[in-house]
């Protein structure tokens, strides 16, 4: 319970349209080629950093289930999105995903709070004094 308690400054990051470039309607970035970074994200992220907040990323990735991707693929690209962040000396230290479709009824896919609520468990996150950033009202 302490460890709830304790303060964090924690930010919440959507991928698609936040880190990077967003695919068009229907579309997946389905390998680490067809990835990039919006201008100012890995800035962005190094200052966020460097201000004290613990970065974790949230993101659905409804290309596994259609079929579109493999989840061997999405492992490459955020491995390699973490290397790039690692040269410019910053990081995202938890990547969460949903590989399900949007009509499978899942807990995690978002706007539905699996995600946060295992990022909260797994790291003593308390919610109510986080942000979120996405680039989606719901």
């Amino acid at each position: 319970m302490e460890k709830f308690l304790e303060k964090k400054k924690v930010i919440f990051l959507d991928r698609d349209g936040v880190i990077n470039k967003k695919p068009s309607e229907g579309d997946y970035v389905k390998c680490w080629d067809e990835f990039e970074f919006l201008p100012g994200a890995i800035e962005a992220i190094r200052l966020l950093s460097k201000e004290g907040y613990t970065i974790y990323m949230i993101t659905n990735q409804a290309g596994i289930a259609r079929g579109k991707m493999s989840e061997k693929n999405l492992l490459l690209i955020h491995e390699n999105m973490q290397k790039e962040l690692a040269r410019h000396k910053t990081q995202i230290k938890r990547i969460y995903y949903c590989p399900h479709g949007w009509d499978e009824g899942c807990e995690c896919r978002k706007p539905k709070p699996g995600m946060l609520l295992q990022a909260s468990r797994e790291n003593h996150i308390d919610l109510t004094k986080c942000l979120l950033i996405g680039d989606d009202e719901r």
